[in-house]
C-alpha cells in the first residue's frame, strides 16, 4: 500500500512540476525538481529486499544529485560539469545493475544491435562535435558510457523475463532521449519546450527503469 501512495505522488508531483513547465512557469517549477526522484528512491527503500536493491538506490541517489546539480548551472558552467560527472556515475551504476539482475536466457542477440548503438553514438556525436569546443572529451565519454546502457537494456531486453524486459528498454530509450535533447539545446540549437521535452523523458525513464527492477525481481 505504501509503494501505491508514494507512486500516486510521485506522479502527482510529475505532472504538475511538467505543466509548470509547458506553461512557461520555470521559477515555479525549479522548487518541485528535487522533490520528484526522492519519491522513486522511497518506493525502492520500502520496497520488499533484493540483491541489487542497493545498487539502484545509489544510481537513483547520483541521480538525483545530478539534478539539483544541473538547476544551477546558470550560475557556474563547474555545476553543468559537475551535474555531467555525477550522471555518469548512476549511468555506470545503472549498467552494472542490468548485467546483476538474474537473467532468463543467455540470449547473444543483442549483439546484432551493436550497430544501430554504433550509428546514434556516431550521429549525436557528429551532430555536437564542431560546438563542443574544450568538451569534447567529457561529452564523447558520457556519450560512449550512455550508449552502453541503451546495448545492455537490449540485452536485458531478450534476458529478462516479461514485462521487465520492455519496460527497462523503454526506460533507458527515455534517457538516451532525454540525454539528446539536453545535449542538442545546449551545444547545437536552442529547442522550443526544450525543458519540458528533456524533464518528461527523464522523468519516464526513471520511472520505468525502476518499475522493470522491481517487476524483475518479484519473487
Amino acid at each position: 500500500m505504501k509503494v501505491k501512495n508514494y507512486t500516486r505522488s510521485f506522479a502527482v508531483i510529475a505532472i504538475c512540476y511538467l505543466i509548470l513547465l509547458i506553461t512557461n512557469k520555470e521559477e515555479m517549477a525549479w522548487w518541485l525538481k528535487p522533490l520528484l526522484v526522492p519519491f522513486l528512491i522511497s518506493i525502492v527503500a520500502i520496497s520488499d529486499k533484493f540483491k541489487t536493491q542497493k545498487i539502484l538506490l545509489l544510481a537513483l541517489f547520483f541521480s538525483w544529485i545530478g539534478d539539483v546539480l544541473l538547476m544551477f548551472t546558470n550560475k557556474n558552467v563547474l555545476f553543468f560539469i559537475s551535474g555531467l560527472i555525477v550522471f555518469l556515475i548512476a549511468h555506470l551504476a545503472f549498467i552494472f545493475l542490468f548485467n546483476k539482475q538474474n537473467k532468463n536466457t543467455t540470449n547473444k542477440n543483442y549483439l546484432q544491435y551493436i550497430p544501430l548503438v554504433g550509428i546514434y553514438l556516431f550521429a549525436i556525436l557528429s551532430l555536437l562535435w564542431s560546438s563542443l569546443n574544450e568538451m569534447k572529451i567529457p561529452v564523447t565519454i558520457y556519450a560512449l558510457v550512455i550508449s552502453i546502457m541503451l546495448l545492455m537494456s537490449i540485452k536485458a531486453y531478450f534476458e529478462w523475463k516479461k514485462p521487465a524486459n520492455l519496460l527497462v528498454l523503454i526506460g533507458v530509450l527515455l534517457f538516451v532521449i532525454s540525454d539528446s535533447i539536453l545535449a542538442i539545446n545546449k551545444f547545437y540549437t536552442i529547442l522550443q519546450f526544450s525543458s519540458f521535452l528533456i524533464m518528461s523523458t527523464y522523468l519516464g525513464a526513471q520511472y520505468f527503469i525502476v518499475k522493470s527492477i522491481l517487476t524483475n525481481n518479484k519473487v
